[in-house]
């Protein structure tokens, strides 16, 4: 087994993996190392690029993932399968400065660090080519984990994809880490038992090589949820929040189709509330999916068809509680809007029970 591993999480990053190969030989000459890519079955044929250098090259290997999505369970399942006394994460979009990894490692040897970490913000690091906006985003994402972090002192960049790692450490905190998102350093730094003795070398984020970035609002809203998971999550699961969230917007689709059905078309109640709860139950399907469920999600038409059945299927006893109480409700009171929204909120606990259990609970087996 090589002294170094590096840990690199692939999703459609054909295009790259064999430069970054050439990249890591040059930097790391002369030092005993391996690369694992972990692909989460990129339909661009990385793994299958990452294979074919693997043939002539020992030092590379590949780990197809099927069924499952996400950086931080990744780069767990990589750190798992070695035994490198030293792991190391980096991305493969070549952003990354590898040249900064014999560095690193020095430092781990030097004996008394346990993570080093790169950090844009720090004296000597940077980022090239990022506007203006994209900076202070990042700044104030940096400051918000801050105030979540215990380490002392500060993490200039806990938002940082690159670093290094003992694997004594990895396998005392390993089992704790939530696997959330795409910030694992952030997520080692919360889920450790106590602060870690750290250091951080700078580095220049440079622009991306080939393909289309993973920034998006979907990883914005993993990085809130890994800090509510270990805030509030400990207390309340973040995925019954998020649920209840979807539900709440499903109760506004409700209530609106309720209104139209009833004012605008002039619908018995009875009938106007079982359009409603089929239009709000259809709407929270769909976002539960790109939301709530979204490390799992059902993916083609097929398996979103069949996933809406069983969505239908499992929400059904909640839709008769609902429009039960909504028509007592109605027969009590002849309000409507009151009959609806009590209807809605007497299902939401059995439909988050039933549907985690099994609509996408079965998707993930």
């Amino acid at each position: 087994m090589p002294d170094l591993t590096i840990i690199v999480p692939t999703y459609n990053e054909r295009d790259n993996v064999a430069v970054l190969v050439d990249r890591l030989a040059a930097a790391l000459d002369g030092l005993d190392w391996s690369a694992l890519f972990v692909d989460d079955n990129s339909p661009d044929g990385t793994a299958e690029a990452v294979d074919a250098i693997a043939k002539h090259n020992p030092r590379v290997a590949c780990l197809k993932r099927i069924g499952r999505r996400g950086l931080s369970s990744a780069v767990i399942e990589g750190m798992q399968q070695t035994t490198a006394p030293y792991l190391a994460v980096m991305d493969a979009d070549l952003q990354h400065d590898e040249t900064v990894l014999p560095k690193m490692l020095d430092a781990l040897k030097q004996g008394g660090t346990e993570l080093v970490a790169a950090s844009r913000y720090m004296a000597g690091g940077g980022m090239e080519g990022w506007p203006k906006v994209r900076r202070m985003i990042s700044r104030t994402a940096t400051g918000l984990t801050n105030l979540v972090l215990k380490s002392t002192p500060r993490l200039t960049d806990p938002m940082s994809g690159f670093f290094m790692i003992r694997r004594e450490v990895f396998e005392e905190v390993g089992p704790k880490l939530s696997g959330t998102g795409f910030k694992i350093l952030l997520d080692f730094f919360l889920s450790a038992n106590r602060p870690l003795v750290f250091q951080e070398v700078p580095f220049t984020f440079r622009p991306r090589h080939m393909g289309e970035s993973k920034l998006d609002v979907r990883v914005s809203l993993e990085l809130v949820e890994l800090l509510a998971e270990r805030t509030v999550g400990r207390i309340v699961p973040v995925k019954f929040i998020l649920f209840t969230a979807v539900g709440a917007i499903g109760v506004g689709v409700h209530l609106g189709v309720l209104g139209i059905a009833i004012e605008g078309f002039a619908l018995a109640f009875n009938i106007a509330q079982i359009l409603a709860i089929w239009v709000a139950m259809t709407s929270n399907f769909f976002l539960n999916n790109i939301v709530t469920f979204r490390d799992s999600p059902l993916v083609g038409g097929a398996a979103l068809l069949k996933g809406l059945l069983s969505f239908y299927v499992a929400c059904s006893l909640g839709a008769v509680v609902n429009f039960a109480v909504a028509a007592f409700v109605f027969d009590m009171l002849a309000l409507w809007a009151l009959a609806g929204f009590t209807g809605a909120v007497a299902g939401a606990v059995w439909n988050y029970a039933t549907t985690s259990a099994f609509t996408w609970k079965r998707h993930k087996q």
